[in-house]
């Protein structure tokens, strides 16, 4: 007898459908399983047999041909065991006519215990997103993976712990509709943070430099002498972003749910992410990829901070693979098993020391040989620093700033003054997109809503921060006393443009320019120091 029953399986960071299909018949009794499947979903077949076995149910001598279908696509976990279970019962007509024209529009998610527990998974709700889509009507999983595939919104979902228990809610119609549902969970009041700006001493111009990169999305990197507060300041970053979006928290959970990072007691998050791996991490570890395939430190940045603290310390591979997801907001993976396209949409937050011991340039303190300095500044690449729109130092502060009671602006007012600003650009990416403007590249022909100044193409950067005759003169001085590349040369527009947006200015002053030059200045040393 023919039976099929839906489940869905995970593709880089997506969730797909995935058909059950399972045919019963007379002969050699046998369990067959076909399709490209990973050898935890192969062995799917002993975790079924035993776990029906030790729910009351004993699979019938008959062979057994269990597909999942699309047949083509790499199949990876141990997701599929309780769409297998169902389609045997319903293959060998233990759920009944009457239920079965009912789960026909249900998917199942789950793994199998020996002892017929039912087991949460990685990846329900980008899972329960796509089937959503497909117009499932509900799902039947764990009870611990239900209040995240009920995030997703889908109609139905059923949460269940053991493989007994389902048997009986799927014996009739009654059952089934009777048994206690999940219904989805609201974003709730935003998570305070236990740090805040007001807590930085005598940084004002590291602080206004780090509220500019939040307002525009600018990429920046802090250096300056050890101990001046660099880390402080840079995990500071995500209290002054913007509020997230319920669109926002979902698609970060979906991520953080493929890895199996959910909290267990919340499946939706409410902060923006701050990732910040040891410089020991592997490319492979900060790219994504892997053996079973899996997002990486890039991926989990999404819609929040990604910081490298120490930057030359990372590996020069490592520190190359970021060239790519600064432009385009994404990473490809090219791996074994398929290529795999991960979201990278972070602001991208570096420290570095101006030398291996940190006191550069003061000399009385600093033991280090040119050599040695040259050597630690040449490890970050030129094309990898014209990627960071900011680099700015820090300074020591005096004894007295340090003793002074907290007086600084708090994380609060400043993300007013953030939001405000965002929203200022993205009004301004609205009117432009109802004009009809025609845009060029990649990034300009993307949905221009919400793109921020850090992220625009290099026609928009042109249409949109246009200047006056005085600031186009002092522009061209400056880049031809500085031999400017193309891509800084985008990249002072768009700094001064996100400026003049903090000024509620609609153009772009020489002040505004100056500023803007001048948060260019502290990759001078770097760049001066034999890198390449």
């Amino acid at each position: 007898m023919f039976a099929k029953i839906i489940s869905a399986g995970i593709y880089g960071v997506q969730g797909f459908k995935v058909e059950t299909e399972i045919d019963s018949s007379t002969g050699f009794p046998a369990f067959n399983m076909v399709g490209a499947l990973s050898k935890e979903a192969r062995e799917s077949r002993f975790r079924v047999g035993t776990a029906l076995k030790n729910s009351g149910y004993t699979i019938k001598p008959k062979r057994y041909t269990v597909n999942l279908s699309p047949a083509g696509i790499n199949k990876d976990g141990t997701g599929f065991d309780l769409s297998i279970a169902v389609a045997v019962l319903l293959s060998d007509g233990i759920i009944k006519s009457e239920t079965a024209d009912i789960i026909k529009n249900y998917a199942f998610i789950g793994e199998l215990g020996l002892n017929g527990e039912i087991k949460p998974v990685k990846g329900v709700l980008p899972m329960a997103v796509e089937l959503k889509k497909c117009g499932v009507q509900g799902i039947v999983t764990a009870a611990e993976n239900a209040e995240e595939a009920a995030l997703s919104e889908i109609p139905d979902v059923i949460g269940v712990s053991e493989l007994k228990v389902l048997i009986g809610i799927l014996k009739n119609r009654e059952s089934f509709y009777s048994y206690e549902r999940h219904k989805p969970l609201s974003m709730g009041s935003e998570e305070s943070y236990d740090i805040d700006f007001c807590e930085v001493r005598g940084q004002n111009y590291m602080k206004r430099a780090v509220e500019i990169a939040a307002s525009g999305g600018h990429n920046i990197l802090i250096s300056g002498p050890a101990g001046t507060g660099k880390t402080m300041i840079a995990s500071r970053i995500p209290t002054i972003l913007p509020r997230l979006t319920r669109e926002e928290n979902i698609k970060i959970s979906e991520i953080y749910s493929i890895c199996g990072l959910l909290p267990h007691d919340r499946p939706l998050l409410s902060r923006r992410p701050f990732r910040a791996p040891h410089h020991s991490v592997t490319p492979a570890a900060l790219a994504g990829g892997g053996i079973n395939a899996c997002p990486g430190e890039l991926s989990l940045a999404s819609k929040g901070v990604l910081f490298l603290d120490e930057l030359p310390l990372f590996s020069q591979n490592t520190i190359e693979i970021l060239r790519q997801p600064l432009e385009s907001k994404r990473i490809t993976v090219t791996r074994l098993k398929g290529v795999f396209d991960y979201p990278a949409d972070f602001l991208f937050a570096a420290a570095m020391n101006p030398c291996p011991c940190g006191f550069f340039p003061d000399r009385e303190r600093c033991r280090c040989t040119d050599n040695q300095i040259r050597a630690y500044q040449s490890r970050l690449s030129k094309p990898v620093m014209e990627r960071i729109d900011i680099c700015a130092k820090t300074r020591i502060p005096s004894f007295d700033e340090l003793r002074k009671e907290a007086d600084g602006e708090c994380s609060a007012r400043i993300r007013e003054r953030v939001e405000e600003v965002r929203e200022r650009q993205k009004k301004r990416f609205e009117k432009i997109r109802g004009a009809g403007t025609t845009l060029q590249d990649s990034r300009d022909n993307a949905d221009v809503k919400g793109v921020l100044n850090g992220e625009l193409g290099a026609s928009m950067t042109l249409e949109i921060c246009r200047l006056g005759y005085r600031e186009e003169e002092f522009l061209k001085d400056i880049f031809n006393k500085k031999g400017l590349s193309v891509r800084l040369y985008h990249k002072v527009l768009r700094l001064a443009r996100t400026i003049a947006d903090m000024d509620k200015s609609d153009d772009i002053g020489l002040g505004h320019l100056a500023e803007a030059v001048g948060l260019r200045n502290g990759d001078e040393g770097i760049l001066n120091n034999g890198n390449r």
